[in-house]
């Protein structure tokens, strides 16, 4: 493969390289003598077309590809995944437009523009050594980005612990990595499925295994590995709160999938993978998975009861959704991917949404607190309606978008029991701490709707791009939820063609 086929299926990758130092040029050269406003709306058009111009590139080519023994991997599902990530980078772009929180703006949009390239890269790896190079990119991007409010203390408290526990991630991830290419002897992980098929479940392997859910525990903030979330949630700047918890989510989930079921499952390894049906337990990585998606729907459901800040609400929220997600992963089986993206995606818009509400309320009322949501349906109308679109969605109410990914999940996962249904008390116990979601969620909407606002509480000024921007993903999550297929028909043909 020559360089010109090369930068062929990189281009969008290129493009949004490209677009990220023509951001941070212009913002010093041309902008830097304009008011802040101006420049983070005229930075954001210019990263919004590079993002947009990444997608139309993905949806008319046709090059598919596996380059350098899965370094790059080109094929429908990456470029669905890819075009998930910057349909999220481009909302978390127009939400920072009307943001106060730095003077910036360029380098700002650079480094969103940045971690964008390594969840990219990172989606399209097959080969563990590209997987951990774009684990950083896309690691230091966001530790920088949670630091960027240098007027709160809460910032770069948020940022040191994150970049601490990312760190320790990262050790983990590493050595894990290492050992299984010492075991496997390639960094390809179909090579590393094949070479590991007659060493069963070696107690080496056994560590590393270990050692790479840790690390990939960490990114996606499930339990024991979440405690840099609820402080990285509330400490960080709202749009990069708002990236963290969507963009870096589906990334982390699609590869944490892709490691698990390429490397480590299929017919001649079910003594690796083991098994986590009840009453019929086998050592292995699925069982381990499931004791962390049940720890992590217990405690992220349970812990989010408690929070008086919805920002730590979302956060543990974030945490019990990391538990339904990773029933998916252990899953391991084509409509489990499926099921997985589809989760994902939809999780990440509706997220992005639920922060673009909670940063309206922070420059309306000067806090993010329950109490601080009081009468907010009375101050604004429309911002009220989308929250509850929001919030029931990630309830999983139907018929809205979070409804069916949790449906599509649980679905896949009694599938992937049968016969015997081994996987069936997993699902029990996520149809029950949904249930226990409602609680907290309807608690956000009970000091909408329901309390009452102060005399002196006027109506809060919502900026007009960001009221669209909201309306937008309030209807997408509706649509999306009434009208599933459109993303999971597509999403669906896209795994089964690339033989998942």
């Amino acid at each position: 493969m020559n360089y010109l086929e090369l930068l062929k299926l990189a281009l969008p990758e290129t493009i949004i390289a490209v677009m990220a130092l023509v951001v941070l040029a212009v913002d010093l050269v041309a902008l830097h003598e304009l008011e802040r406003r101006f420049r983070f709306i005229i930075g954001g058009m210019i990263a919004c077309l590079g993002c947009a111009g990444a997608i139309v590139w993905m949806l008319i080519s046709s090059s598919d590809a596996n380059a350098f023994g899965g370094m790059l991997v080109v094929d429908p599902l990456t470029k669905f995944v890819k075009i998930a990530l910057l349909v999220l980078t481009i909302l978390t772009i127009l939400l920072s437009m009307e943001s106060d929180f730095t003077d910036h703006a360029g380098e700002y949009l650079a480094l969103i523009l940045f971690a964008a390239v390594g969840m990219m890269f990172l989606v399209s790896a097959e080969d563990i050594l590209m997987i951990f190079i774009a684990l950083e990119l896309t690691s230091l991007s966001l530790y920088i980005l949670t630091a960027f409010n240098k007027r709160d203390i809460k910032s770069a408290e948020a940022s040191l612990k994150y970049f601490l526990f990312g760190g320790m991630s990262a050790a983990f991830t590493l050595f894990g990595l290492s050992l299984v290419y010492g075991l496997g002897g390639s960094t390809n992980l179909r090579e590393i499925a094949t070479a590991l098929a007659d060493k069963g479940l070696d107690p080496l392997l056994m560590v590393a295994i270990v050692m790479v859910v840790i690390g990939f525990g960490f990114k996606v903030a499930a339990v024991p590995f979440h405690l840099w979330a609820p402080d990285a949630y509330q400490g960080a700047p709202t749009p990069s709160a708002a990236f963290i918890a969507s963009g870096s989510k589906v990334a982390s989930f699609f590869i944490f999938a892709k490691v698990m079921a390429i490397g480590f499952a299929g017919e001649q390894l079910t003594q690796v993978q083991g098994s986590a049906a009840w009453h019929n337990y086998a050592g292995g990585w699925v069982p381990v998975i499931a004791m962390v998606a049940a720890l992590s729907m217990i405690l992220g459901n349970l812990a989010a009861i408690v929070q008086s800040s919805v920002r730590r609400l979302i956060a543990y929220s974030a945490i019990a959704h990391a538990g339904y997600m990773l029933i998916a992963v252990l899953s391991h089986n084509a409509d489990s991917l499926a099921s997985l993206v589809y989760y994902a995606a939809t999780y990440g818009v509706t997220t992005i949404g639920a922060f673009g509400v909670v940063a309206v309320v922070e420059q309306g009322t000067g806090g993010e607190k329950l109490s601080d949501f009081a009468g907010l349906s009375r101050r604004a109308p429309v911002v009220s309606f989308c929250m509850l679109i929001f919030m029931l969605s990630l309830a999983g109410i139907p018929p809205l978008a979070g409804f069916f990914g949790k449906f599509y999940v649980f679905t896949a996962a009694v599938k992937s029991g049968a016969p015997d249904l081994g996987l069936l008390w997993l699902v029990i116990l996520a149809v029950g701490m949904s249930a226990v979601s409602l609680y907290y969620y309807l608690q956000v909407l009970k000091q909408i709707y329901v309390a009452p606002v102060g005399a002196d509480a006027g109506a809060i000024k919502v900026p007009v791009l960001t009221q669209i921007v909201l309306i937008l993903v309030a209807a997408g999550v509706v649509v999306f939820g009434c009208a599933p297929n459109l993303l999971l028909g597509p999403l669906t043909e896209a795994v089964k063609g690339v033989g998942f």
